[in-house]
């Protein structure tokens, strides 16, 4: 069994192309630093929030799939909290159980 992190995370929506890939490529390091494998990276474009973040009507969201220990997580969360680009932020725990091919018997 591995685990799989998700970490979402939503930008200022007034950040500039180069800024985002920066923020991205950032938070990218910090997790390999960490032991974070497979990493996943889906920039999902600027988005409308639900209600008003930070006084930000609109962000930037990023979501990155990773596997790794548990430690990578604290590290990462306590970057993104202190950043001024990130409004939001948010990992949750995957359970990802391995199919194991069981033998089947045949009768004859």
């Amino acid at each position: 069994m591995s685990i799989v992190y998700e970490t979402m995370y939503i930008l200022r929506p007034d950040l500039g192309d180069e800024q985002i890939e920066q923020a991205i490529t950032k938070y990218q390091n910090l997790l390999r630093e960490q032991g974070a494998e497979n990493i996943e990276i889906q920039n999902r474009g600027k988005r409308r929030l639900a209600y008003e973040i930070k006084k930000q009507r609109d962000g930037i969201y990023i979501q990155f799939n990773y596997t790794g220990p548990g430690t990578v997580i604290a590290p990462l969360e306590r970057a993104m909290r202190l950043s001024e680009e990130v409004i939001r932020y948010l990992t949750i725990k995957q359970e990802v159980h391995e199919e194991t091919a069981e033998p089947v018997a045949v009768t004859a």
